[in-house]
């Protein structure tokens, strides 16, 4: 049989891509367990098709699946019925199953409004999907009944089988990177909070379960191996236990893999020496869920941390030289202009170095949706609008859209202005084994501010000398190569062609192969007249159509 997983798209654009733009990992591991069993399998990252509609009813005709398999998020479910109902026009006998957290939680409504939907996958769907397949490849439709964890329809009724299976040893789950090559990976399953906004209690369980160090360094190493290296560690709180942290960090660094990577965390779950473990082995960035600079808030969100190991995280975290990153949401039960100005004093004191700013939103599958159905007297109904989410102030007579836009300019407007005074206020820990570390932590964060995402953004004053900053301070730890291009470039933009010749001379002594660093030197030497010195560097790279260019310009 062969099998089509598609990620579909969402109504909305972001701002940030990334948000929606990751294929989630649960894909790769139902996709592993099928191709296990030596089904057909090929997954589909459809987050943005329907920019090219007509791709979809092209790929359908020429893969021609028996089974199609929806990842739901809630968010992309439009884009998966849209999609659904083209396959059910295009492949008239094809098998329609929809999982994921949006199946999940509002499995009844969708398959009692959509007959496009044959199944729908509830909790982790690794060994469902396959005993699923396994009946309809031998046409056993009444074996299917005794699936732990699906819902179907049975002619006008919507049976749900009981409730999904919780693999207890995930270490048992055949490995998605033999398969597949992917960024975003996990080691663990469940969280042990309880968020009011968040469905992972609720989908993964609060217990939880954890990969051993062995199998996700195994997973990583896989994926190094063809080439990638860069990860997100997607784990709800990947510090959760030191021990197995330090354990994975001690391995990344034995297997010789030479990676960086993101992670999520908790502020109450942050150590030094797993954070010295974890800078050593290639982390480059956690992100800690705040929410809010007001304790009244934040337990209304049943966020339970304290504001003083919210400051201890953040400033032991850049202490490291791991980019620290927080997440606020504002327009929560209770939101006012003094709690504003509370999440703007807490900003000032941790001083984030990345900030992700959210309105509340309500989900199915969260206590805060709960709240709202009986708030409201509505009921999963009101999902047969085309939206992908209900922002919680919509529903509460006491906040109003325009305030809550308000929060939010001046929330964003507040943390760009006081960015560059943040990144003055760093101080790293003086350590000879982190030198080389914190030169490519602060080179990579002025690499932002001069051509990446700060670069561009008109509310961020003094980039280019926050950049300059940050570069020459890199070098004060250890020869970078980012540092030396990077301030190369702001030397020749701001005119000081004779330093800037200066500072790439001495990058291209430490990196003599760096192309772009020749190049940029070439183009100062260029600016001083200096034409032989400059086609010396240009042609260190004949088989550089850029370094040619400019090497025809000079002659």
């Amino acid at each position: 049989m062969k099998i089509l997983l598609i990620y579909p798209y969402f109504l909305d654009d972001r701002i940030e891509a990334e948000e929606i733009s990751v294929v989630p990992i649960g894909l790769y591991y139902i996709g592993a367990m099928l191709m296990e069993h030596h089904y057909d399998v090929a997954i589909l990252n459809w987050h943005d098709v329907n920019k090219n509609p007509s791709l979809i009813e092209k790929t359908l005709k020429e893969k021609k699946p028996d089974v199609i398999g929806f990842s739901i998020v809630h968010a992309n479910r439009w884009g998966g019925i849209d999609i659904a109902r083209i396959a059910r026009r295009v492949l008239p006998g094809v098998t329609i199953v929809f999982g994921g957290i949006g199946a999940s939680f509002l499995w009844e409504h969708l398959l009692k409004h959509f007959t496009e939907i044959d199944f729908a996958l509830l909790g982790e769907g690794e060994h469902s999907f396959l005993k699923l397949v396994q009946c309809l490849e031998k046409k056993e439709r009444e074996g299917i009944g005794s699936i732990q964890g699906i819902a179907f329809r049975q002619g006008t009724e919507v049976i749900r089988t009981g409730n999904p299976e919780v693999i207890q040893e995930i270490d048992q789950l055949p490995m998605p990177s033999k398969y597949f090559s992917f960024q975003h990976l996990i080691s663990s399953r469940g969280c042990p909070a309880d968020c009011t906004f968040c469905g992972s209690p609720q989908f993964w369980g609060h217990k939880v379960r954890f990969h051993a160090p062995e199998y996700f360094v195994g997973q990583l190493k896989e994926l190094y191996q063809k080439g990638i290296t860069f990860f997100y560690i997607s784990d709800d709180t990947f510090t959760m236990r030191k021990d197995r942290v330090i354990k994975i960090c001690r391995l990344i660094i034995e297997q010789g893999l030479k990676i960086s990577w993101f992670a999520i965390s908790r502020v109450n779950y942050t150590d030094e020496e797993m954070l010295l473990w974890m800078r050593k082995a290639g982390c480059i960035q956690i992100s800690y869920g705040v929410e809010s600079g007001s304790g009244k808030i934040r337990s209304i969100l049943n966020k339970n941390i304290r504001t003083k190991d919210i400051k201890r995280a953040f400033a032991l975290t850049t202490r490291y030289g791991i980019l620290a990153r927080a997440y606020f949401i504002y327009g929560s039960p209770g939101e006012t202009l003094k709690t504003i100005q509370e999440t703007l004093d807490l900003i000032h004191e941790i001083k984030p170095l990345s900030i992700i700013l959210y309105i509340l939103a309500i989900f199915p599958g969260t206590a805060l949706y709960e709240d709202f159905k009986r708030r409201t007297k509505l009921n999963d109904d009101v999902w047969m609008e085309r939206i992908e989410d209900i922002l919680y102030f919509e529903s509460d007579p006491k906040l109003s859209k325009d305030t809550i836009l308000a929060f939010g300019r001046q929330l964003r407007s507040d943390y760009y202005r006081s960015l560059p005074e943040f990144v003055l206020s760093i101080e790293l820990i003086g350590r000879d084994d982190l030198s080389a570390s914190h030169a490519d932590f602060l080179s990579r964060l002025g690499m932002t501010f001069s051509h990446g995402d700060y670069a561009t953004n008109e509310a961020i004053p003094k980039k280019d000398e926050t950049a300059r900053m940050l570069y020459e301070k890199s070098l004060s730890y250890y020869p970078n190569q980012r540092a030396y291009l990077g301030l190369g470039i702001i030397l020749q933009k701001q005119k000081e062609y004779r330093e800037s010749v200066r500072v790439l001379a001495e990058g291209l002594n430490y990196f003599p192969d760096d192309e772009q660093t020749a190049i940029c030197l070439g183009v100062s030497y260029m600016n001083l007249g200096f034409y032989r010195e400059a086609l010396e560097c240009f042609g260190k790279f004949p088989d550089s159509a850029q370094a040619m260019r400019f090497a025809a310009a000079c002659r």
